[in-house]
Parts: structure tokens; C-alpha cells; sequence
């Protein structure tokens, strides 16, 4: 009737820091499809997702993250 829910290693997104501030979190997520990076933060007024950018203003993409 109920389903197993998956696991872990089926999630589409890895966190690889994670920091709470003040009421809510800020965590950097990593799309193991694509190897971008975003910046998610939480908080009681609202949720943010967003391209995590270098500092020459290009998205971070990591190649050693992509599943094979």
C-alpha cells in the first residue's frame, strides 16, 4: 500500500554545507545531474534558490560531482 521511500543515494541533490542564521538556514546544494552548484536559504518570511556564482560571475559547476 505505502512505498518505500527512497534512498538516499537516489536524491537528485547533495548538501555540502549547511549553517543555520538567525531563524532560518543557509546551504549550498549540489545538482548531481548537471554538477551546479546553488545557494538555498530558508527562513520564516521566505525560501531562496539561486545559481551559486564565481567571481567572475559564472555559475559554479563541478564536474567531480556528477553521478556516472
Amino acid at each position: 500500500m505505502f512505498k518505500k521511500k527512497q534512498e538516499s543515494k537516489d536524491k537528485r541533490f547533495k548538501e555540502t554545507a549547511v549553517q543555520t542564521y538567525h531563524y532560518g538556514l543557509v546551504m549550498v546544494l549540489i545538482d548531481k545531474v548537471t554538477g551546479v552548484h546553488y545557494l538555498h536559504t530558508w527562513a520564516p518570511q521566505g525560501v531562496t534558490l539561486t545559481p551559486l556564482l564565481d567571481k567572475h560571475g559564472d555559475v559554479v559547476i563541478d564536474k567531480n560531482a556528477l553521478e556516472t
